[in-house]
């Protein structure tokens, strides 16, 4: 990598901890604060520096994210950098060591909820917008840097409204900066989800009427999925992770003397290329026909699928993930491509038709948990490599 770019990330590496100390002490848990402060930080600093931004909303009008544009000179593929500023909860404040919103720097450290996940990388992200608006005119295609609000919730609502936005230039492929400096994560597995409702007949506990009830025959049914057959790794597959299902949720009665009529559950199968979501809700309609055959009862068990994601999956040569990992290689670095377990956000671009990476960034601590914090002294590094991906993507 260039000595320029290294000490040009050098030199930035004190103004992305000073907007990221910033976005830190503005709380922003999903589902829990107002996301207007923390994105009016953002909207000063993209406003101060002549960047074009705009907001974004949901079908219900409410502020889901930001959207830098940087439109090239010449023709190309745009591309975007993903980071969420919203959080998670902050859970037990009594059991952190500092307070969850500091933002301050300690022995190296940058300190707070958001530190890693994923106010760092949006403070970055902005940086490298900043550094390239004045020679856009070189570059082909455009870059665009996305800012959800509304990724801790579940619901990707700034996500879903970029790809939903008919002005906006739909990326080739895009950057998610999660943190980690070791591993560029380039897949992950897929999920079907569903809710369950398995009805019975109630009665009194005391009866002298033996009944099999909603909550013996969801217990039953639990059985029946925990042995279902779900194949394992295909040595002959790309894809190195096999099925998983889990369940996740169980809910039903309420007292001692009454012996319920319906028990809902909650099903989550996270799918491969070769164990897709079709397969998922067979092997789960399957194992409730055993259900109602084995314990019949007037209501049939009903199943209501909820949500649907493809795995996805880069080869190492597939961009965006040759780039990063190419810049990675030239920054001396060694890092590895990885396919995750849990699913991400890349799996609802995989769903759009569009590439994703899905992490590389600085190392940290008590993501999601308590003490979370981000290691600034590799900023430097991780910053020159997303700016030497972006700038071979776009033809720099």
């Amino acid at each position: 990598m260039s000595e320029n770019l290294q000490q040009a990330a050098q030199a930035r590496t004190a103004s992305v901890v000073e907007l990221a100390q910033e976005l830190i002490r503005r709380p922003s848990r999903g589902g829990i604060d107002d996301y207007g402060p923390v994105l009016a930080v953002l909207e000063d600093w993209l406003a101060a520096r002549d960047l074009p931004h705009r907001r974004l909303h949901d079908d219900a009008g409410e502020l889901v994210g930001l959207l830098v544009e940087i439109p090239g000179g010449r023709p190309g593929k745009w591309w975007t950098l993903d980071a969420c500023v919203d959080t998670a909860p902050y859970g037990d404040e009594t059991a952190w060591s500092f307070p969850p919103a500091s933002g301050d720097v300690a022995d190296g450290w940058l300190l707070g909820r958001g530190s890693s996940d994923s106010k760092l990388a949006a403070a970055m992200f902005c940086h490298i917008a900043a550094d390239l608006l004045p020679r856009a005119a070189d570059l082909h295609g455009g870059l665009a840097v996305l800012l959800d609000v509304d990724e801790h919730t579940g619901g990707f609502g700034g996500a879903r409204a970029y790809l939903a936005d008919p002005h906006a230039a739909r990326p080739a492929g895009v950057m998610i900066g999660y943190p980690g400096m070791n591993e560029v994560v380039v897949g992950g597995r897929g999920l079907w989800r569903a809710t369950i409702a398995v009805h019975a007949p109630s009665g009194h506990s005391g009866s002298s009427r033996n009944v099999v009830g909603a909550i013996s025959r969801a217990a039953h049914l639990v059985r029946l999925l925990d042995v279902a057959d779900l194949p394992n790794v295909d040595g002959l597959s790309a894809f190195p992770l096999p099925p998983k299902l889990s369940v996740t949720s169980f809910h039903s009665g309420q007292g001692f003397s009454v012996t319920p009529d319906r028990c809902d559950l909650n099903v989550d199968i996270r799918t491969t290329p070769t164990f897709d979501a079709h397969d998922a809700e067979t092997l789960v309609r399957k194992a409730i026909a055993e259900l109602d055959a084995e314990l019949p009862t007037p209501a049939p068990t009903e199943v209501t699928p909820v949500a649907t994601w493809p795995p996805f999956r880069l080869a190492e040569d597939e961009q965006p993930a040759a780039a990063l990992l190419n810049a990675a290689a030239e920054a001396g670095l060694t890092v590895r491509a990885k396919t995750a377990g849990p699913s991400n956000i890349g799996n609802l671009l995989a769903g759009e038709g569009i590439r994703a990476t899905a992490g590389f960034g600085v190392p940290y601590e008590g993501l999601h948990g308590i003490d979370e914090r981000a290691h600034l002294a590799e900023l430097p590094s991780v910053y020159a490599v997303y700016q030497r991906a972006v700038l071979d993507l776009l033809g720099g």
